[in-house]
Order: C-alpha cells, then sequence, then structure tokens
C-alpha cells in the first residue's frame, strides 16, 4: 500500500499531446467479483494495476483463489473450495467493493460472514439496496458492527425492483440471478457502464441477458458455470474525465483517447454550453463489443474563456451526467466566469471536501452538505493539502495543482491510487511537472 505518497506538482504548465484512456476501476472490481460464479478459468485483460484492485485480489487470495498478474492480465482460478475463514479483513475493510462479493458467494454457502466494508469516506451509505433485491431471491443480509451476516435457505428467481438505481446492489443482483436457474427481471437498474461491463462479462459466460443498457435486466439463469473465458475490461469516463478536466483547467490543447463516448455526452454537453471547444474523432467499439469509443481533443481555450453553466450541475443515473464526473465541474467552476452551483446530492459529504479548493486560492460557498457554489474565474495559488480520504475529491485538488503556478504539495495521495494508474508518468508524458515522493 502506499499511504506515505505524496505528489510534488510544479503546476502552471501547458499540456500537449494525447493520453489513452484507462480501464475502469468500478468495471474490474465488479469482473472480479463476478469471477467467483466461474469454476473454470477467468482471464481479465487490460487491468488497471491501481490500489482498489490490489486489495480485492489480496481478499481473493486469502479465501483460496488462485490469481495470477501475466503483464496487465489477471488469471483466476477457483478453488475446489472456498473458505472465508481466513479471509483478509484488513484489505476488505479498505473497498466498498467488498459488497460485490454478496452475489456470487451466495451460490457457494447458505450463511456467511463479509467484513463491513470501507472505501471513500463520504458519510453514511446504506446497504438496504442490496439487501431489498436480494431479499426477493431468499436472501437476508443482517448488518453488524464489524461484519455482514448473510443467510439463505434456498434460492428462487425473482422479479425485483431497485428502490435506488444503485449500480453495486444492480450488480449483485445480477450475480445472484446468474446462477439461480430460471428468469429473473430486475427492475429501475442502472444501466451504468459498470453494470454493462458485468452484463458483457456473463453473456462470456453463458448467461442470457436481454435489456444491456437499458434499466430493465432480464436474466437467463444457469445452474453451474465451468468455462474458460477471457474478458477485457473497458475504458474508464472518469479517468478520461480526469484528463479533459486537466485540459481545461490548465488551458491546454490536449487529445483523450478512447474515451467511452456514451458515459460523457451529457458532461460534454455542458462543456460545449460554457464555451469549451472540442472534437470527435475515430469512432469504434471496444473489445467487449458493448462500450463504444472515440478520441476527445480539447482545443485552447476560447478568447473570452469560459462562462459558468446557467443551470445548477447535478449527477443523475446513467444516461445522466455521471456522479463520479460531478466533482470535476467544482474544479473547472475555477476557471469559468460567473457562479456555479454543484448539487451532490448522492453523498452526504462529498461537497464539503470540494471547500478544499480553497487552499489553492478558488472561491466557494458551501450552502449545506450537498450544495456548493463556486465563482470564476480565479487565479490558483500553489499550496501543500493532505489528500482528501476520498477518490474524486482527491483528484480535483490534483488537476488544480497542475493549474496552479508555483511548487504545491499533495501528501498521502492513496485514494488517488486507489483508481487512477500511473497518473504521474501519464501526467508527464503531456508535460507536467509532477514527480512522487515518499515521506
Amino acid at each position: 500500500m502506499q499511504e506515505g505518497l505524496n505528489f510534488v506538482v510544479d503546476g502552471g504548465k501547458k499540456l500537449s499531446g494525447t493520453v489513452v484512456t484507462s480501464r475502469s476501476k468500478n468495471g474490474v472490481v465488479a469482473l472480479l467479483a463476478a469471477s467467483l460464479l466461474n469454476r473454470g478459468r477467468t482471464t481479465l485483460r487490460n487491468v488497471p494495476k491501481i490500489e482498489e484492485v490490489n486489495r480485492l485480489i489480496e481478499v481473493l487470495r486469502s479465501i483460496d483463489v488462485e490469481v495470477e498478474w501475466v503483464n496487465h492480465d489477471v488469471v483466476i482460478i477457483p478453488p475446489e473450495k472456498i473458505s472465508l475463514d481466513t479471509i483478509d479483513r484488513a484489505s476488505a475493510m479498505k473497498t466498498r467493493s467488498i459488497l460485490m462479493f454478496v452475489g456470487p458467494l451466495i451460490h457457494y454457502f447458505n450463511s456467511f460472514d463479509l467484513p463491513q466494508s470501507g472505501g471513500c469516506t463520504l458519510g453514511l451509505r446504506s446497504i438496504r439496496p442490496h439487501g431489498m433485491a436480494l431479499e426477493k431471491f431468499g436472501v437476508a443480509i443482517e448488518t453488524h458492527s464489524e461484519n455482514y451476516r448473510i443467510t439463505h435457505a434456498t434460492l428462487h428467481p425473482a422479479e425485483i425492483v431497485l428502490y435506488e438505481s444503485s449500480d453495486t446492489a444492480t450488480i449483485n443482483a445480477l450475480l445472484a440471478a446468474a446462477c439461480i436457474p430460471g428468469i429473473s427481471v430486475i427492475k429501475y437498474a442502472s444501466a451504468n457502464y459498470q453494470v454493462q461491463e458485468v452484463c458483457g462479462f456473463l453473456q462470456a459466460l453463458g448467461v442470457s441477458i436481454e435489456g444491456i443498457g437499458s434499466t430493465t435486466l432480464s436474466v437467463h439463469g444457469v445452474k453451474y458455470i465451468n468455462k474458460d473465458v477471457s474478458y477485457s475490461v473497458a475504458q474508464d469516463p472518469t479517468d478520461a474525465m480526469f484528463f479533459i478536466a486537466s485540459a481545461i483547467v490548465t488551458g491546454s490543447a490536449v487529445t483523450v483517447a478512447d474515451a467511452p463516448i456514451e458515459f460523457l455526452e451529457v458532461e460534454l454537453l455542458l462543456l460545449g454550453k460554457m464555451g469549451l471547444k472540442f472534437t470527435l474523432s475515430n469512432a469504434r467499439p471496444s473489445e467487449n463489443g458493448i462500450t463504444k469509443l472515440v478520441d476527445i481533443s480539447i482545443s485552447h481555450p476560447p478568447a473570452g474563456g469560459l462562462v459558468a453553466f446557467p443551470e445548477k450541475i447535478h449527477a443523475r443515473p446513467y444516461p445522466g451526467l455521471n456522479i463520479d464526473n460531478l466533482p470535476f465541474f467544482a474544479v473547472i467552476a475555477t476557471q469559468a466566469k460567473g457562479m456555479t452551483l454543484i448539487h451532490d446530492w448522492v453523498y452526504e459529504k462529498r461537497a464539503i471536501y470540494y471547500t478544499e479548493l480553497d487552499r489553492l486560492g478558488a472561491t466557494t460557498i458551501l450552502h449545506d452538505p450537498h450544495r456548493i457554489s463556486i465563482e470564476g474565474p480565479t487565479i490558483l495559488k500553489a499550496a501543500e493539502v493532505i489528500c482528501p480520504p476520498a477518490l474524486r475529491p482527491a483528484t480535483i485538488i490534483l488537476v488544480a495543482m497542475l493549474a496552479a503556478k508555483g511548487r504545491s504539495v499533495l501528501r498521502n495521495v492513496y485514494s488517488i491510487n486507489r483508481g487512477y494508474e500511473d497518473i504521474v508518468l501519464r501526467l508527464q508524458h503531456l508535460g507536467a511537472s509532477i514527480e512522487a515522493h515518499t515521506n
């Protein structure tokens, strides 16, 4: 783990060139959980080497699953019998992704415990959507102080209505339904990129799914999966958005290649209304045949600069603005003329982290834990900041530091390394002056 790592940034430099979008953090962690459904060999290709992946691999190995890195591929071979007695609790508690192990593990055990999930510190994050979804299959989830207790007698196909279009709850429901013979229907499902990723993988395993990309998924479950399968992780829209934001705040011309356009269209619409000039080219599918890719070329800023978006900026379930891309509009707003209102309604505490931009010279007004106004344009200044304990708020501090003239230090960047691969090298390739140092 890299909790003692700092980034040192000499900001105020223009960026230039092309950066290739990394593979999806949220997609691959779901695929690692989904691999437990397969009693055969699973090869996940183009896996990002990030801390969140490392934690889940540590968990898999601790329960006797064989996991091997081969360059950027991960080969997973399950044991004859999984033992949860030896589960790596420390690694499991560092990631909320451990919740997605519930769906596959119900096919191994009638009752079991999982450690309480961790990940980003963003306030109360209920697991009720998971419990309400899985109870329809006959599963009960009890929350205790340090663990979840999962039990069931028999499993049966079901029609589920999700009261919240949660990505991870939808995935848990998919992983449960995949190995319950019969047809299960998930209504008001998330159609987000990681859900589509899991659907593609399940189809490769022989599970038929209708409605991919929509809010109603029909899953034709099978009793047993034992298949050697190879599946490529798709591209990450939040990785692409990081570099789009970096180009904007530094006033640079950058091309973001292999961007998953269907999960960036609303973001680009808003940016276009703010005055950003960009072009899309080279449309093509990703290896999974589902994700559509383009190259996004960001132009130098217009002569008059960007203007604040006239309406509040808020996230919505896909096909709306992605919740993980919303924070980038906070740092972009520092360079837009006027007042931008951002409503981060999903997470109880995340908008508070946006006020850390004040340390770099931003002008913000925090209305409540969900809403913040940001006035621009602002000349950002160098500063030393301790990295927020949440992935996306941490990355927008780094973006601001790229634009702030002078030397900035971002301390304890583990939360960034949870989700972004080789971020220092990729920024250096674009001309940024950034280095990683240990304490």
